[in-house]
């Protein structure tokens, strides 16, 4: 509760709490079609490539305003995007080695430029350092209201060009067959990732803002298959992670907001993975097992039919030992034979006797059809590629 009153009446919290909930909302939208459009690396190098950009802009200027740092990443940010095209585009070099040569050269060299500024103290003075690692507890109000402004209009443009930014993230030949002008989507769409790159880079830093831009694109696809929503529930997650990440750093001295906020936006990931609906990796386990058991049955229920067709006499039923015989890899006949009691399928005359009901014995006759259609197209299958062959 003492949490809650301090985020509406404590100024420092207050301002960065809203600071971190814009970068990570902004970052998660539209890192939605950096992650559609396989570019989550692009996040990376383009945050790294604007560390030089901040320290040129102050060394240039003198002015650490936050406007002024962040047209300098942004200009660095999007040199960096250029030379990771035209290295792709002109040279034989993959991309993922372009985003290597370009993170590591424009890194080296905002290093070597923040070492200088902080030799001479102006970019001490300035507090350079913190677009290293983030700093978000130096988030001021100018600076949040830049954040709002600029991300504001990023999202503007998204809405704008919604139909144009889905079709090129999923189908960029066929947009340029319907006349589309895909180049101009696609840099649209690089620069508006540069801009919620940088926008975030004094709060998270260069090191730690990728993430802010893969993390939330990749939870919330695990959930849904339509674009909206993704990116909706891409931007909540983002928001999400930067307000609690923000106040949990608030409650114990010493603990970074930057690292705390990547902390929780992974927690958010990891959950996604493990328990989406569809597509995370229990829910395709327990459909894994549930699958298994239905073949399970399936097998069971056939093999019944046949032992009764096959042995008309034996009204006393058959016993669990000869549907072991006729199943060696299939351990689980017993429990199999209690779930189809409970279905209603089969039932035990006497002990360790089981018969089908006649509801298991229409079933078994069904599924013995389906068998037998599917084992008819496929030898036909097989008959007609033979021919193809002339074998």
């Amino acid at each position: 509760m003492d949490i809650l009153i301090d985020l509406f009446t404590n100024y420092t919290l207050r301002t960065v709490a809203l600071g971190t909930l814009i970068i990570g909302s902004v970052s998660g939208l539209l890192g939605t079609f950096a992650f559609l459009r396989k570019q989550s690396l692009l996040g990376d190098a383009i945050s790294h490539a604007a560390l030089p950009g901040v320290v040129i802009a102050f060394l240039l200027t003198g002015n650490r305003g936050p406007l002024t740092l962040l047209t300098g990443a942004l200009v660095a940010g999007w040199l960096g995007t250029l030379l990771v095209l035209a290295i792709t585009g002109n040279t034989r070099i993959k991309e993922d080695s372009a985003l290597g040569i370009t993170l590591s050269v424009f890194f080296g060299a905002g290093l070597m430029l923040l070492d200088f500024a902080l030799r001479v103290g102006s970019g001490q003075k300035a507090g350079l350092e913190r677009f290293l690692f983030g700093q978000a507890a130096t988030l001021i109000e100018q600076d949040v209201i830049t954040m709002a402004v600029i991300g504001a209009v990023a999202v503007i443009i998204v809405i704008a060009f919604w139909k144009e930014f889905k079709l090129v993230s999923f189908d960029m030949d066929f947009a340029e067959s319907m006349g589309y002008p895909v180049q101009l989507l696609s840099v649209a769409l690089t620069t508006l990732l540069v801009v919620a790159i940088v926008i975030g880079l004094q709060a998270v830093g260069v090191i730690l803002m990728s993430a802010m831009v893969v993390a939330p694109a990749s939870a919330a696809r695990q959930w849904t298959n339509r674009l909206s929503v993704m990116a909706g529930l891409a931007a909540l997650f983002g928001g999400v992670s930067g307000m609690s990440g923000a106040v949990i750093s608030s409650t114990r001295t010493g603990l970074s907001t930057g690292p705390v906020i990547v902390v929780c936006m992974s927690v958010i990931a990891v959950a996604s993975l493990l328990f989406a609906p569809q597509r995370g990796l229990v829910w395709g386990w327990l459909q894994q097992q549930r699958n298994k058991q239905r073949l399970q049955q399936e097998t069971i229920l056939i093999d019944l039919q046949l032992l009764e067709l096959q042995h008309p006499e034996e009204r006393r039923g058959h016993s669990a030992a000869a549907l072991e015989a006729m199943n060696v890899g299939l351990a689980s006949v017993r429990p199999t034979l209690k779930r189809l009691i409970e279905s209603g399928l089969a039932r035990e005359v006497e002990a360790d006797r089981w018969v089908l009901t006649q509801k298991g014995s229409a079933e078994a006759s069904r599924l013995l059809r389906e068998t037998s259609f599917a084992q008819l197209a496929l030898t036909q299958s097989n008959k007609e590629e033979e021919q193809a062959y002339g074998l």
